[in-house]
Order: structure tokens, then sequence, then C-alpha cells
């Protein structure tokens, strides 16, 4: 197995548990790279020799080497991946996610670049490395053999993998089967198109944050946003709110909305529009208009450090909009989906907007992804959805 030496001075934040190994902070002069293969296994030292861990290895990527292990004595083989995931179950399990889940949140789960969704008893994959895509094969196996799974797809239709020297692709990891399932979250069913959805198909980072909602949206007239697959929009009218309007861009979107607003009873309340989110707000704010409460979900404004000035110019911008349509004591619920906008930015904007709206706010929640989307600390790749429900005064 090949050896990698790190840099002198950059050490401390990789033996501190970030498992990314920057290709400029690995010593050229003592790494053996020039005949490591895209995608092996490599150990990683310090400067002085001390060990570090082991991973995969691309010199193409920015991104050097991925560790996978802290343990010198640990094999990276098809068992290794079988182990990972037997125990991302085991800790779904415990804390209550059984039919839908993240069952694999990539680094979280000590598995850099890999991610798996749970619908029921489907699975869908992204390997978002190279180093990653080569053990595909284990890792499809390893779900075979815990899950017995009603049918396997991988949605590697993702730019990000050009930046590994991937391309980009989808399709069945499983004998063909309907991609079109149903599922069901927090009393409600929805269809999800695993094949032709946005990311997995199905946005579960949401689904605890959707409970949240249950007391402020009965008897209320409810406006949601970006509304998507009407998730949040549905859930509104089930716990009880007496009318319900759903905005999104996409006619194919607001097509699956009303498909589920059919499939659970819930037509005579819940009404979608396709238009333009950004233009009728402001629109409508000049006219007057006002709801009991407002779901504001909308997509990443930034992907890039250069443009984050943009974002928070537009979370600014949204959220501005959406407190001039709540009603005096009414609710905006609001969410950002960028981890390069941290927590303390995201209030901060939500602070400005209110400012310039010249309406007070209450925090109600305050809330990150659902737990089954963990947090590591010092990892803030991890760390990216924020979810806000204030009371507008």
């Amino acid at each position: 197995m090949k050896s990698f030496f790190l840099n002198k001075n950059v050490g401390n934040r990789v033996e501190g548990g970030h498992p990314w190994i920057f290709a400029n902070e690995i010593n050229r002069g003592k790494a053996l790279d020039a005949a490591a293969r895209a995608g092996e296994i490599v150990n990683v030292f310090t400067h002085d020799k001390k060990f570090i861990g082991k991973g995969y290895v691309n010199p193409q990527s920015q991104i050097m080497v991925r560790l996978l292990t802290r343990d010198k004595d640990e094999r990276i083989d098809d068992q290794f991946f079988y182990n990972k995931i037997k125990q991302a179950w085991a800790y779904r399990q415990t804390l209550g996610y059984i039919e839908n889940c993240r069952l694999i949140f990539g680094e979280a789960d000590d598995i850099p670049q890999l991610i798996i969704d749970k619908f029921n008893g489907y699975f869908v994959i992204q390997t978002l490395a190279l180093g990653i895509d080569v053990w595909k094969p284990a890792i499809v196996a390893a779900l075979e053999k815990i899950f017995s799974p009603k049918g396997i797809y991988e949605r590697n239709d993702v730019p990000v993998r050009e930046l590994e020297g991937l391309v980009q692709h989808k399709g069945f990891l499983s004998q063909p089967f309907d991609t079109n399932i149903i599922i069901k979250e927090n009393g409600i069913k929805f269809n999800v198109d695993i094949a032709n959805g946005q990311k997995t198909g199905y946005f579960l980072d949401q689904q605890d944050n959707r409970r949240a909602i249950q007391h402020i949206v009965n008897g209320a007239d409810v406006l949601g946003a970006f509304c998507y697959t009407g998730s949040f929009e549905i859930l509104a009218a089930h716990y009880g709110a007496k009318t319900v309007l759903g905005l999104d861009i996409s006619q194919s979107a607001i097509d699956m909305c009303n498909k589920n607003a059919a499939l659970n009873g819930l037509v005579d309340i819940c009404r979608f529009e396709c238009v333009n989110a950004f233009d009728v707000l402001k629109e409508w704010s000049k006219e007057g208009k006002q709801w009991d409460v407002v779901m504001l979900d909308p997509p990443s404004f930034t992907k890039s450090r250069s443009t984050i000035d943009k974002a928070v110019a537009g979370y600014k911008e949204i959220n501005l909009r959406g407190m001039k349509l709540v009603k005096p004591g009414g609710f905006l619920v609001t969410s950002s989906c960028t981890n390069l906008v941290k927590p303390e930015l995201f209030l901060d904007i939500i602070n400005m907007a209110a400012k310039d709206a010249k309406r007070k706010i209450r925090q109600v929640v305050f809330n990150t992804q659902s737990a089954d989307h963990p947090i590591i600390r010092g990892q803030e790749n991890t760390h990216y959805l924020k979810f806000l429900i204030v009371q507008v005064l």
C-alpha cells in the first residue's frame, strides 16, 4: 500500500478528524503518488511519519485523499462497506427512522462522497467521487444482503462527478422496477419519482421540520413558495389548514403537487400555481395581500464562496417579501439549504429582512436538517440546512 505524507504545518485539521486532504497539503517530495492509481487505497502519515489513516486517492481531484478509517489495522474491502452500512442502519433505527431515511450521509457516516437514501424498500445511491465509485459493486452487494431491497437506483447525474473525472449518468443497479413509488411520511402519502425528481427524488432532510408546522397552520390560510412536490403544503392541509396555496416555477413540480394532494384527498384545501415566486411575492406584497402563515423553502442561492454576497442578498429579499405577506401575529416558515450560509449569518439575514420590513419577529423554532443527516462539528459540509419559524408581529 502506497504512502502519503502531509506537509509539516497542515496536519492539525486532518489529525483533528477532518477526512479531506487537499493536494497542496501533501509533501510532494515524500509522496509516492506518482505511482498511485486513481481510486487506490493509500496510507496517510504526518510529516514525521505518524499514522493518520487510510483513504482513497484521486490525483486528478483537488481533494486528493479522502480518509475512510483511522485504524491502521482495518482492511478496506467489501466487508468494510458492509459493516459501515450495517452500523449506519442501526444508528437510524435507534433514532426511529425505519421507513424512509438518509441511510448514508457521506462524511458524517465515515464513507466520504457516498449518499444512500432509503425509501421504504427502495434505495437511491449517489457515488460522487471516483474513490467511492469503484466500490459501488460492494455497496450494492451490502444493500442486497442487509435489506433484500425491492430495487436500487443510482442518481449520478450530478455535475460534481466531473470534477473527479467521472461521467454523469443514472440507471438501475438492480433488476428494473417502476421508479414512481409512494412513500408515507408524517401520516401522509407522497409520490416520489426517484429517476427524474430533484436530487434523489425527495427531500428527506426536512421530514422532521415538516412536523414543526402542525400547530401554527391549524385553521390558517397558508401560502407556500418554492413548494416542489408540495410536502410542506400538503402536510399543512393535513394538520388542519383552512386553505393552502403553493407556488413553484416548474410545471412538472406543480403536477406532482396536485397528484399528491389527490392521493391524500386534500384537493379541496390545496391549490397550486405555476408562477415565478420571486415576482409574485413582490407583486402581492404591493397589493397588500396577506396570509396567516407564509412558508419559504427556496433553492440554494450559491454553491461557491465567490457568490456568497449574492446569496445573502437573495435570502434577504425573499424573506423580506415573505414577511410583508404575513398578517400581524402570523408566522413565517423559512429555510436555507447551503452550508456556505452559516446559521449565525442566516439569522442575521432574517433580522435584516425584518428591520427593512418594519416588522418585529419572535423566534419559535430554529432547527437543522433531520437527524438521519448527522452533523459532524468541524465538517461544514455536513451542517447545511437551517430551518426557522418566527412569529411576525
